[in-house]
């Protein structure tokens, strides 16, 4: 698959060489102060996106320096972009990472899971955004009526969720099946103390719903700077903004980029962004020039950087002792979920599966 796409670029540059020469002749003509005020935007997405995770880590029990959690997002960022599958190898990066420095195993792997949850919602949040900004015609008027849809029913699912936990008896079936299933499965249960902790963490430090506000926020900031990233690049070209469409083009882009089918959406997003931004009133030109400049602000000049900031952590000394872990690794299934459950088995030693996440 990537290798068709690389070659489907190949063909399109190939043939669209008039088209490309015009867009870098208008890069060439670039107002740099407005660039680096794009560049400005990039740099905060990226800080917002350390910042979900270094929330995470403190709300579980972990210190850990926001700058060392931001140099771990840079090379995460480059290590994914770079390596086929590269959002793995990432993820399993991040996860030494945060354990070395005294996360325990599994609160290193309910952060990566939850910042995860966090970044998709949010990105769900500002599609459906810009499809209802974009209006009843456009690209994206088709799926107007299913991303409403979806929405509607999300919304649905989580008040009668809600609603339903009010009452003491629900939450106590509910706790008993998780148990029964987490005693079958160490890995489930694994899950369920850690993110058990974290939740009890955050409620006895800050109680309620409005701590979840902040990091939800910073992760809706982590796209929304991203997107303001390639509103200033449209803008630092001297190319009026088409603001009906720009929100709907950017997150229709973002997820086409996130099923990885090359490292760092490499054809995907070049390919998809310069679609949805003609179908939005740019010219050909135009819009390859602004995704070219967008994805050298967001994709290749952050490798180096991130690279170099990998290199930096492999190299300092990290530490995390076997019981380091402040998020509850060492906490082993109950005996019984319920007085029901008392005849029920932990998981075999031999049939544990493996503890990385």
């Amino acid at each position: 698959m990537s290798a068709l796409l690389v070659a489907a670029a190949v063909v399109v540059a190939l043939t669209r060489r008039h088209e490309l020469v015009t867009a870098v002749h208008l890069i060439d003509d670039v107002r740099l102060p407005r660039l680096l005020v794009a560049a400005g935007f990039e740099a905060a997405s990226l800080a917002c996106l350390a910042a979900v995770q270094h929330w995470l880590l403190r709300a579980g029990g972990a210190r850990i320096r926001l700058r060392v959690v931001g140099a771990v997002v840079l090379a995460a960022n480059a290590i994914a972009g770079a390596l086929p599958g590269g959002a793995a190898f990432a993820a399993a990066w991040v996860f030494r990472q945060f354990r070395r420095r005294g996360a325990g195993q599994v609160l290193a792997g309910t952060v990566l899971v939850v910042a995860g949850l966090l970044s998709g919602l949010s990105l769900f949040v500002l599609l459906m955004a810009g499809v209802l900004a974009a209006g009843s015609s456009g690209p994206v008027a088709g799926v107007r009526p299913v991303v409403i849809g979806l929405a509607v029913v999300a919304v649905l699912v989580v008040g009668l969720a809600a609603g339903l936990f009010r009452f003491p008896r629900v939450r106590r079936k509910a706790r008993r099946v998780w148990r029964r299933i987490g005693l079958r499965s160490r890995r489930l249960w694994d899950i369920e103390q850690a993110l058990s902790h974290l939740v009890r963490q955050v409620r006895t430090t800050r109680p309620g719903i409005r701590p979840w506000l902040w990091p939800s926020s910073l992760a809706v900031l982590n796209w929304g700077f991203d997107l303001a990233c390639l509103v200033a690049c449209v803008w630092s070209l001297g190319i009026a903004v088409p603001w009906h469409g720009v929100l709907a083009a950017y997150a229709l882009t973002q997820f086409a980029g996130s099923l990885r089918l090359t490292p760092g959406g490499l054809g995907v997003v070049e390919t998809s962004l310069t679609a949805l931004l003609v179908l939005y009133g740019l010219s050909a030109e135009q819009a390859i020039a602004v995704t070219l400049l967008y994805r050298v602000l967001s994709y290749w000049m952050l490798q180096p950087v991130g690279w170099a900031s990998g290199l930096g952590l492999t190299l300092s000394r990290g530490h995390a002792g076997p019981d380091a872990d402040t998020g509850s690794d060492t906490g082993s299934a109950p005996e019984s979920a319920s007085e029901s459950d008392k005849g029920s088995e932990g998981p075999d030693d031999d049939s544990t599966p493996d503890s990385r996440v």
